[in-house]
């Protein structure tokens, strides 16, 4: 008998009837892989036994006039910066992924709240990656020492979900997705398959018992999660873990969120007993910054609904090649260039005939325009070795004709800058419909363009 086979793509999980190099889906060369596909009996048997498993029964449709909440969906985790990025707190029957690189501290920011979670829940660790005894070094580094925590070391899905019916446990904790497997499928774990069937048998769990799953995510090396596609669209939150290996600070970033605002961050601190929040992160990321150096500016934009202070610096240099060299670090690389052209034509600065290095102090990166302004300011700066004032700030997004924008939220902005001690910002003339009023001890500096930001300042 002839074994079917089918083709997907690793990157999306776009199905292909044939082998191809690119795939028509993402574009991505070289991730057309072949598996032999599952008879649909089989296929039928396997999602029915796994939905009797989980819980799963016939409903019938109800009017959301007839349906009641009789308690509270959301609780707390234990860590600030985590209920944060969540919206809130964590809401019973969701499913969130948590994504990063390994070794960002994903393990041990899972782990560090089950100690919180356990006072008020039962909570099951399931670990594909390490033994029970190598969870239990951690869990007592950490200080985790609750009654409540059940660690189970096994990565078979029905074997979890036999586990998960025989403890009945509030919330479960999947250490990772790529090294789960469902027996029924022939490919190897990590496969696009593989973490398809699995996390959609989580998510029949969770939505069916009510029971919050949180799911460990590893990033490929372009940074993206194995099966994006697939993933995003299944989970409730979607949460990636950035930050630098060889620096203690990490930022927890929202990239999708049904039960709260996306785009939110959390700062963490990693240190030998864990993960700490960071709840004033404006002043952890301006910390030993020097004010009498030219090429430097402070920025302020909105992460969510949190203002957040950063250092933009710049380093313009003479080169003596045809091609100048362009590099950035925290800032778009894009949106670099169209600022440097902006300033050689309307600001009229050489800067086409300089290198020029940008980069974004702390590990954060600024993709919100209310940061263009200070980019220019830094560039400018070190361009004519003029340092730019200590006490000042920098608010507004740069046009292609050199005008200056208003942005968004611009009182709490202010209110921010005045919370650190700063006493000057430069601000859009025109703010639009938005009534500023600034704080006692701020004095704003409206300006229209960038010619006369660079005349007031350098």
């Amino acid at each position: 008998m002839k074994v079917k086979t089918v083709f997907y793509c690793t990157q999306c999980g776009n199905e292909t009837p044939k082998w191809q190099g690119q795939c028509s889906a993402c574009g991505a060369w070289n991730t057309i892989v072949e598996q032999p596909s599952a008879p649909k009996g089989k296929k039928a048997a396997a999602s029915m036994r796994m939905a009797g498993i989980s819980g799963i029964s016939l409903r019938k449709p109800k009017l959301v006039s007839e349906m009641t909440i009789d308690e509270e969906i959301r609780f707390g985790t234990g860590l600030d910066e985590l209920d944060r990025v969540l919206g809130g707190g964590a809401v019973k029957g969701s499913l969130v992924l948590i994504g990063g690189a390994p070794g960002i501290g994903k393990s041990t920011l899972m782990l560090q709240i089950c100690d919180q979670l356990c006072r008020f829940a039962k909570v099951l660790y399931v670990s594909g990656e390490e033994s029970e005894r190598q969870l239990k070094l951690r869990a007592e580094r950490l200080g985790v020492g609750a009654m409540g925590l059940y660690l189970f070391a096994e990565n078979n899905l029905e074997e979890i979900l036999s586990a998960v019916e025989e403890t009945q446990p509030d919330i479960l904790i999947v250490d990772s997705i790529q090294t789960m497997y469902n027996g029924d499928q022939s490919s190897s774990p990590g496969s696009i398959s593989q973490v398809k069937d699995c996390t959609m048998a989580l998510m029949q769990m969770a939505k069916g018992k009510g029971t919050t799953v949180f799911v460990i995510g590893h990033v490929n090396k372009e940074g993206s999660l194995a099966g994006p596609k697939v993933l995003e669209h299944m989970v409730d939150c979607v949460l990636y873990f950035e930050g630098d290996r060889h620096m203690s600070y990490r930022i927890l970033r929202a990239a999708k969120n049904r039960f709260g605002a996306t785009n939110e961050i959390g700062v963490f601190e990693m240190n030998d007993t864990g993960l700490r929040g960071v709840p004033n992160p404006s002043q952890m990321l301006l910390e030993g910054r020097l004010t009498e150096e030219p090429g430097t500016c402070v920025a302020c934009v909105m992460e969510g609904a949190r203002p957040v202070l950063a250092e933009v610096q710049a380093l313009l240099t003479p080169t003596s090649f045809g091609n100048p060299r362009r590099s950035t670090n925290g800032f778009d690389y894009n949106r670099a260039m169209l600022l440097m052209a902006v300033l050689e034509k309307r600001g009229g600065l050489g800067v086409n005939t300089c290198d020029a290095y940008l980069n974004v102090i702390g590990g954060l990166y600024l993709d919100e325009p209310g940061a263009d302004l200070a980019a220019v300011l830094a560039l400018a700066s070190s361009f004519r070795d003029k340092p730019v004032p200590a006490d000042l700030v920098a608010i507004g997004e740069v046009g292609l004709t050199g005008e200056l924008r208003s942005v968004s939220a611009l009182s709490q902005r202010l209110s921010e800058v005045r919370r650190l001690g700063f006493t000057k910002c430069l601000v859009p003339k025109n703010q639009g419909k938005q009534e500023i009023k600034p704080p006692e001890g701020l004095q704003l500096i409206p300006v229209k363009n960038i010619r006369e930001a660079l005349a007031v300042l350098l």
